[in-house]
């Protein structure tokens, strides 16, 4: 048979399987160790107080052995029609993806694979079955050299079902045709760091090495030293309020010093790059990673503005791709938190469209600013009155002046909180796009295109049919799968979806 005539699944099945690179019998033992480290820490210390020291050793000789064999159980291919993977051991798995059906193509160097020159492919088709780590699809260990000929052609032929390879394996790649013009959008400022502290990355980080410290016995260890143990007399005569804001300020501390080094091994050397097709996003000095965002499945995008960043005047960015979505484990980070200002020209830039950003929104009228301080006034005031009640019963044993500057914080703060929930609370239309904004401690503002809605809802509780509005949900198949407009009048609502999707709302509207 002639091989360009050849059926594709026939030549398909004639491809050799390959192996991952052979440096990887040097990583994989590395990171099963590192996967179940706690284990081995168990054992040597199991085996110690025993008397029996080769537990650890007989452990970690299991561990080397596992992971050899997870290069020797694990091969690829890559066809014209399908890309297919076969690993295991014991449970033995064979995935396959058509090739018309990939939307995302991420690379990831770790540290030990930048050390030996390798990388680990990631490819995503926007769907989820299972569990997402049983279904992954990963080439972990691929040369990097061969890694952009192969991801360029796998990200044509998702936009292009009937697109031949360019490269039929990494091992075998032909020239690609030349490279559009790729123009720099954003590069990470170091100045940014400032901003690190003010997420909860860094608090977490204290939580949790506090927590593995005291797991092990460290914490113990520390807490019966004579310097802790000093430390802890001088707080105990200096009283209850310094002693707590020491800790306060100890804490802040740590955590900042923690968030700015993780921002920095994160997304140091971030540059944002876009061709006209294609938006490449690479961060990290340690751990360096790659993700290729196709232009032709971008729907819009995020500018996320939680409270704290806000009033440092910071935001970050995300866009909002079809088949990708972050509660799976994959990335549509554009812009990690930096100025607002900075931000919002990133997501012009992206959007091509300044005016989608800069556009003044529509508030949702007093209704919603009463549904709102309803909302944060009631708890509020359930609160101050148990806690007046609980004064009482135990005999006020807090001063009444202090017990009136807590209620009157509390009261204070939910108001604030209603005010800053309600100033947030807007959106616009524009000509083939929709743009919603809301939310307080995480306030986000969605810039999302109308060929990318699949479905509208108009939704009304109880409380909104008797207040008299209602909350309009685009549907969508990318990013977080819908996007809300909420409490805006709902005689409103269904001219709304006509206005963004013209045709679709037009009976609700005559009605």
């Amino acid at each position: 048979m002639n091989p360009g005539t050849m059926n594709p699944g026939t030549a398909e099945a004639e491809l050799p399987w390959l192996r991952l690179d052979r440096r990887m019998l040097l990583i994989h033992p590395v990171e099963e160790i590192l996967r179940l480290l706690p284990v081995l820490i168990g054992t040597v210390v199991l085996g110690t107080s025993s008397g029996n020291p080769y537990w650890g050793l007989a452990v970690a000789g299991v561990l080397v052995v596992v992971g050899l064999l997870r290069w020797f159980t694990t091969t690829y291919r890559i066809g014209p029609v399908h890309v297919e993977l076969r690993r295991g051991l014991l449970q033995r798995q064979e995935l396959s993806i058509p090739r018309s059906r990939i939307r995302s193509v991420d690379v990831d160097q770790r540290v030990l694979h930048r050390l030996l020159g390798l990388a680990v492919v990631k490819i995503g088709t926007g769907q989820s079955a299972g569990g997402a780590d049983r279904n992954r699809f990963e080439l972990n260990g691929l040369a990097v050299a061969a890694v952009p000929a192969l991801r360029a052609a796998l990200l044509a032929a998702g936009s292009d079902p009937g697109a031949e390879a360019s490269a039929r394996t990494p091992h075998h790649a032909e020239p690609d045709l030349p490279a559009p013009k790729e123009t720099e959008i954003a590069r990470l400022d170091p100045r940014w760091v400032r901003y690190a502290p003010f997420s909860t990355t860094g608090l977490l980080g204290v939580v949790a090495v506090a927590g593995l410290a005291f797991q092990y016995g460290l914490g113990e260890r520390l807490s019966e030293s004579r310097t802790v143990e000093r430390g802890v007399e001088v707080l105990e005569t200096a009283g209850v309020v310094v002693t707590a804001a020491v800790i306060v300020v100890a804490v802040i501390v740590v955590a900042s010093i923690a968030a700015c080094i993780r921002y920095l091994l994160l997304y140091g050397n971030l540059r944002v790059t876009d061709d006209g097709r294609m938006l490449r996003i690479g961060f990290g000095l340690l751990r360096v990673r790659h993700t290729t965002l196709d232009r032709a499945r971008l729907r819009g995008v995020n500018l996320r503005e939680p409270l704290a960043l806000r009033l440092v005047g910071a935001a970050r960015l995300d866009a909002i791709m079809t088949g990708v979505a972050a509660e799976r484990g994959e990335s549509s980070l554009v812009l990690p938190s930096a100025p607002a200002s900075e931000a919002q020209r990133v997501a012009a830039a992206v959007l091509t469209d300044a005016g989608a950003v800069e556009v003044r929104l529509v508030p949702h009228g007093r209704i919603a600013r009463r549904r709102r301080f309803v909302r944060a006034m009631l708890p509020a005031a359930a609160i101050a009155a148990a806690g007046i009640a609980a004064s009482v019963a135990t005999g006020g044993s807090l001063p009444p002046a202090l017990t009136v500057a807590l209620i009157v914080v509390l009261v204070a703060g939910s108001a604030g909180l209603a005010w800053d929930r309600y100033r947030s609370l807007g959106h616009a239309v524009l000509p083939g796009r929709l743009i919603t904004r809301g939310g307080s401690l995480d306030r986000q503002r969605v810039c999302l295109d109308a060929a990318g809605i699949v479905g509208w809802t108009v939704r009304q509780s109880f409380f909104q049919r008797r207040a008299g509005v209602a909350t309009v949900i685009a549907a969508t198949p990318a990013g977080a799968g819908h996007y809300a407009v909420v409490d805006i009048p709902a005689e409103h609502a269904w001219a709304l979806v006509e206005a963004v999707t013209p045709g679709v709302g037009d009976m609700w509207v005559r009605r």
